[in-house]
């Protein structure tokens, strides 16, 4: 993942107001205090809860899926039940299933290790189990690790967006399974941003990458159940011989109350953080938005802060300077608000908020390349036009393409956005047409 686009406050938003359909939400700017930016969602106190994820759907159906098993555990911090328990201590105690190891994506067992650091094998201290580590010396299950398994069971929160690499090693996990004989069974999670927001450019090819592991839209608009589904099924996706997969087993346990037209706010789970900079589901949607943005073009998001993803700044402008600018833009659905955060130094500083005033008009990536264009305008005459190979590349593996950054680079603040805008949203709605047969929820 970017460093700046991988991922902390503690609350969530609750599900975005709507503007009358068709309308262009005014962005209108307001002074607010910094906890009064982001309202939470709140809490669930009734012990009622609309959604069952697999885990609890696997543990109601008394774990028949794996009795008598030798099973595995790829999971993190966020991997819990709809009660907030661990999986690993859901399975522990499952009758007749004998859990034997665990394995750990990016940022760890317990989601505290920074993006891009190598994390090596471990011991788990509460469990006493072996974590084999897949983001570090190896980034799939080797077959040592594997023998003994009659299954892997795989659960992990994805947020909706390519980059976010937990789909990328559930799929590779999926590789080192298929080739092993060993079958997968994924417990499925509710994508965030629910299952009918797609958006963005597609991974090609010659872009695939351990950020990037299925040729889709950057929003993806799938659970990682129905993305493992797409693995196991359409040929080319799995780095194994057709032979192997179509002999290859995936189970899927779905989840029981979801339907796509469900944002988190709607599961009445509590958002658990998926990574050290995704620690609610504010960030979760902001990733969406500003995580390719604000990587090279001199404007920050606030990652690592109190409102990660979401308050943007650019040195030398002004919180008003910046919702002019933007208001002028007229980006679907967006709202923006001035909030005060702390700078690097922890003194107070003054930054737009980001705000999805009309969730259905609203385009997530659509800021991303707006930001990009205006850097152009802030640091003439073009800073992208100064960088190198190995920060394209860094960029291109994310957004899954160089078209963009090669416009970018070669026209600044006049590329035609527009034209990429809508060649992205043609291959988005062909890619729905094509995935809805892979859809376990309506």
């Amino acid at each position: 993942m970017l460093t700046g686009a991988v991922g902390c406050s503690s609350t969530a938003p609750a599900a975005p107001a709507k503007a009358k359909a068709g309308t262009f939400a005014a962005p209108k700017i307001s002074t607010s205090p910094a906890n009064a930016a982001t309202p939470a969602t709140p809490v669930n106190t009734a012990g009622v809860y609309p959604v069952m994820l697999g885990i609890d759907v696997l543990a109601a159906d008394g774990f028949r899926a794996i009795a008598g098993l030798r099973v595995g555990l790829l999971t993190h911090a966020a991997g819990v039940n709809r009660f907030g328990v661990s999986s690993v201590d859901v399975l522990r105690k499952a009758p007749n299933v004998k859990l034997v190891s665990l394995f750990a994506p990016e940022h760890g067992l317990y989601g505290l290790e920074k993006a891009s650091v190598n994390i090596a094998d471990t011991r788990d201290p509460r469990s006493g189990l072996p974590v084999y580590s897949l983001h570090g010396a190896n980034r799939k299950p080797t077959p040592a690790q594997l023998k003994g398994l009659d299954a892997l069971l795989i659960d992990l929160q994805d947020i909706g967006v390519r980059s976010y690499t937990y789909n990328v090693v559930m799929r590779y996990a999926m590789d080192a399974c298929f080739a092993a004989g060993v079958r997968v069974i994924v417990l499925d999670r509710p994508n965030p941003l629910g299952g009918l927001k797609v958006d963005g450019p597609h991974l090609d090819r010659q872009w695939m990458s351990g950020v990037g592991a299925f040729r889709i839209p950057y929003v993806h608009g799938l659970t990682i159940g129905e993305l493992a589904r797409i693995a196991a099924d359409a040929p080319g996706v799995l780095d194994v011989p057709e032979s192997v997969r179509a002999k290859g087993r995936l189970t899927v346990i779905p989840m029981r109350g979801w339907k796509r037209s469900m944002r988190w706010p709607d599961t009445g789970l509590k958002y658990v953080p998926t990574s050290p900079l995704v620690q609610d589901y504010a960030a979760a949607v902001g990733y969406a938005m500003t995580g390719l943005g604000c990587e090279y073009s001199g404007f920050k998001h606030g990652a690592g802060r109190e409102f990660p993803f979401r308050a943007l700044s650019f040195k030398g402008k002004t919180p008003d300077q910046l919702a002019a600018d933007l208001t002028a833009l007229r980006i679907p659905g967006l709202a923006y608000r001035k909030v005060t955060v702390p700078d690097a130094q922890g003194k107070p500083a003054a930054a737009l908020y980001v705000d999805i005033a009309d969730w259905d008009a609203w385009r997530p990536t659509e800021l991303s390349f707006e930001l990009m264009r205006l850097a152009c305008r802030y640091d003439p005459p073009n800073p992208f036009a100064k960088l190198g190979s190995k920060d394209a590349r860094s960029f291109n593996i994310h957004a899954g393409s160089t078209a963009w950054w090669d416009a970018l680079k070669s026209d600044g603040a006049k590329v035609n956005l527009d034209a990429f805008e809508a060649d992205w949203r043609r291959r988005c709605v062909v890619y729905q047409k094509l995935t809805r047969r892979y859809w376990l929820y309506q």
